[in-house]
Order: C-alpha cells, then structure tokens, then sequence
C-alpha cells in the first residue's frame, strides 16, 4: 500500500455503542452508527484502525477532514492517534470493536476507553493490515504481549479446522487470561510478567517440527527484534511467512517510538 493509499483513507465517524472491562487492564469499546458503514473490511486477522483524538481547545473544520486539518492547522494541533487492532467486525450488526489496554491514567487510549460513553463520538481512519493465517503451512506460532493479544485472538478464531498452532501470550498475571476460541489444534500456554516470565526464552526452547512455519510476532519492540533474529537466522524459517512488528518500546512514547521505529527494527 503506497503512502497516498493511507493518506486517502478517509475519516469515519462512528459512535460509541457501548464498552465493556474484558479484564482489570483490557477494555473493549464497541462502535456503531451511521458512519460506520463507511468502513471497508480488508481480510487480514490484524486488521487495525487509527483513533483520532482531538487536542483539547483545537478547533477543527466540520465536517471533520483530516486532509484539511494537515493543511490549515501547524502539526502540534494535529489530532493525536493511536492504533487498534479490530477485534471484531460484525457487518449486520453494524459493529466494530477494538480491545484497548488500559494502564489507569497512563497514556492516551486507555484513559479514553475508562471514560467514554455510549453516544460519544469515535474518529478512526483504516483499516490497515498484513496478516491472516495461511491454509498451506504445517506450523503457525502466534507470540506476543497484552498488546498483541487482540489480534492473536482473532488470527485464532481464523484458523482452518485442525491447523495446527502453538501460541505464547505474556500477560501481568492470571487475571488478564482471556477465552480464546479456535478450530485449530492449539498448544497455548499463559505466561505472566509477575512471575519474570519471558517471552523470548520461551520461544527459543519450541520445537516447531521441521515442516513450514507461518509466525505473527508482535508487542513490545525489544522482545521482538530479539525474536525476529531467533527466528530468521537461528531456525532459518522463510522470511516471507513472518509477521513481525514492535508495536510499542519500553520507555518511550507512541511518538517518539513511530519516529524511532524504522531505524531501531532495521
């Protein structure tokens, strides 16, 4: 997808149906309304959209364009973003949901997804996405963090009966376990922070067999860069059937980390 591509996306304006606390860090906010069927479905299980949030005394053209907001406003009052994965996207019923971590008054989306309410106006632009698992492998490994899990979820609920998977979840701790449907024959195993749990230990010690292997791979950027290297050089899987992405780093901010992102997963 070129730059234009993404640029062209337009703006839709959907509203708050309702929300629901899946675990004490995990929120989800259903979305409806009219602008929704707007909304373009892309085929991938790690389809995501970008939320828009307004900055707090910005006033904005209406009806809202985002492409008139990057030509008339300076870049600091651009309407900051955050990326979620869609959960789920049910046409008839005329809903999207997206899971968003919440880390109390930290951050940007979590407070938001604490406080919203039915009625409330949502922004997105999307969807964006890469992957979906594929029918012709022998072998899919699913790994990731609470900031993965959504899209894991639905990679999951996609996969071909009796495809066989081996899934690592890291969470906080128990709580934050989810139920996870799947057709698939599936090896899952819940690890948890509290207890030094790790993520790249874990999956260096698998044994994937020796057919082909389709791997999604994605959270915090310093487990997967390590992972990624595991992955290509050690156990030589096709670069071609890797999913691999650092969705937030340690330490930074989600603007700081887009603008570093490029560089640090070279």
């Amino acid at each position: 997808m070129t730059e234009r591509d993404r640029r062209d996306r337009p703006v839709i304006r959907a509203r708050v149906v309702r929300t629901e606390r899946l675990t004490p860090q995990m929120i989800r906010v259903v979305c409806g309304g009219e602008g929704l069927a707007a909304f373009r479905p892309n085929g991938f299980t790690d389809s995501y959209v970008k939320v828009l949030f307004r900055v707090p005394g910005v006033r904005y053209p209406e009806p809202f364009d985002f492409d008139v907001v990057r030509e008339s406003l300076p870049r600091e009052q651009w309407p900051r973003m955050r990326t979620y994965t869609v959960r789920h996207h049910d046409v008839d019923a005329g809903e999207l949901a997206l899971d968003i971590l919440v880390h109390g008054d930290e951050g940007l989306g979590g407070p938001w997804a604490s406080r919203v309410r039915p009625g409330d106006e949502v922004l997105l632009r999307g969807p964006g996405g890469a992957y979906a698992p594929r029918a012709d492998v022998d072998h899919h490994l699913l790994v990731g963090d609470e900031s993965a899990l959504p899209a894991i979820a639905a990679s999951l609920e996609a996969l071909p009966v009796g495809a066989l998977a081996t899934v690592r979840l890291l969470v906080e701790n128990r709580d934050e376990h989810q139920v996870l449907s799947t057709k698939g024959t599936v090896d899952l195993r819940w690890l948890h922070r509290v207890n030094g749990d790790d993520l790249v230990n874990e999956v260096r010690a698998l044994d994937l067999g020796s057919g082909s292997v389709q791997a999604f791979v994605h959270g915090e950027a310093g487990m997967v860069r390590e992972l990624r290297g595991h992955l290509l050089n050690e156990r030589k899987l096709d670069r071609e059937l890797l999913s691999i992405s650092g969705y937030w780093r340690r330490g930074r901010t989600d603007e700081d980390w887009r603008k570093e992102k490029k560089a640090f997963m070279a």
